[in-house]
């Protein structure tokens, strides 16, 4: 698996951007948010039951994201259709503010070593990657169960004081200080 320190890696994929059929999906590279944070987080499955929580999780927490100059992208190895169909399907994922690209051929998931085994779909997996596209976060659980959006939240600000941050720092807290 691809872990800190190391790039995240180039890929070019459609994501559903809106409910609207005929301008719903744009394409989406790696270069897309150039010189921005940007949290990538996976899914394992659309029309599942935990995976909406924790998209819609997400989706109310996006203003803060934003607010850090960095930008939401979920992926599963769903299609575009598929992604698009949830969408108008599930209330809580109708006007999500970020795109859900769509890893059909599996290829980014493969890469970053996050393609499940058994169940052949990506791994429920959260990269935090900085504005020079190097992941300083990982964050990975098991299968059947959900993450948390603030935990994800609260590691960036962490990562953006770029400096030495104590168990359980939250924004506003002091930082330590090396002696």
């Amino acid at each position: 698996m691809l872990s800190i320190g190391q790039k995240f890696p180039a890929y070019s994929l459609t994501g559903v951007v809106s409910n609207d059929l005929a301008r719903g999906f744009q394409p989406f590279t790696n270069d897309s948010f150039a010189g921005k944070w940007q949290v990538v987080f996976f899914w394992p499955k659309d029309f599942t039951f935990i995976c909406p929580t924790e998209i819609a999780a997400f989706g109310k927490l996006d203003k803060e994201f934003k607010a850090r100059d960095a930008q939401l992208l979920g992926v599963s190895t769903d299609s575009e259709f598929v992604h698009h169909a949830w969408r108008k399907d599930k209330e809580e994922l109708r006007n999500l503010p970020f795109p859900m690209l769509s890893d059909i051929k599996r290829e980014l998931s493969q890469t970053l070593g996050i393609l499940d085994p058994e169940a052949g779909v990506a791994q429920r997996a959260t990269y935090i990657v900085d504005p020079q596209g190097v992941i300083r976060f990982v964050y990975v659980t098991d299968l059947n169960v959900g993450r948390s959006p603030n935990e994800v939240l609260r590691v960036l600000d962490a990562l953006q004081t770029d400096e030495l941050c104590p168990c359980n720092w939250k924004q506003g807290d002091d930082t330590l200080k090396a002696a």
